[in-house]
């Protein structure tokens, strides 16, 4: 197991990591507002799944071989902008219609979309190889590696749930759709951005 310090430390780097504004916080808000919080924390709990899978691959060596064939990185990378842009124009039509109802089948495009989000997006295993590579060694046992990945997992569920549950609150998604066109359209523009700015 690791060092309490270490953990700490890891902790502390993966939260940061988690709570940075990007596209995986687009798309919780948007499935919280279609479809109220038990969508949002689908949507929260399956981009943990989608970062349990680079976390787990990128402690057993999966980051390795994407530097070594940017071929697999750059289709990967593609799939992710294509998605990010099919994503963004579904957000900029809907805010032509009225604010949705909270939807029943929300939860499984929220399952979809959160764990999509996550795994086609190649940049999460460079960035567990950078991070990991300060955490795990060659003679680390299985039961520290298994520590590591699972505290990324964790900690990125429960911030996006988090997030979710608090929009969710009755002001806060009373506000949101009240000016859901103008979150669908912010939510349309980030996702497009995100989705151009991977290649510059």
């Amino acid at each position: 197991m690791l060092a309490v310090n270490d953990w700490l430390l890891l902790i502390g780097v993966c939260a940061l990591g988690a709570m940075t504004p990007g596209a995986s916080l687009a798309v919780v808000t948007r499935h919280t507002l279609r479809g109220s919080a038990r969508a949002g924390v689908s949507a929260g709990l399956a981009h943990a799944a989608g970062i349990g899978v680079y976390a787990a691959a990128t402690v057993a060596g999966l980051a390795v071989v994407l530097r070594g064939f940017p071929q697999l990185e750059i289709a990967i990378r593609l799939a992710g902008s294509l998605f990010l842009l099919w994503l963004a124009l579904g957000s900029w039509r809907a805010a032509a219609r009225p604010a949705p109802e909270p939807d029943a089948q929300a939860g499984a495009n929220a399952v979809r979309d959160g764990f999509l989000i996550a795994f086609l997006n190649p940049k999460v295993a460079l960035f567990f190889l950078a991070l990991f590579s300060q955490f795990v060694s060659a003679e680390m046992a299985m039961a520290a590696r298994v520590q590591v990945a699972a505290t990324a997992v964790v900690i990125d569920a429960a911030w996006y749930s988090l997030v979710a549950l608090l929009l969710a609150r009755g002001p806060m998604l009373a506000a949101l759709r009240r000016h859901h066109d103008k979150v669908e359209r912010t939510t349309a523009g980030v996702l497009a951005l995100i989705a151009v700015g991977v290649w510059l």
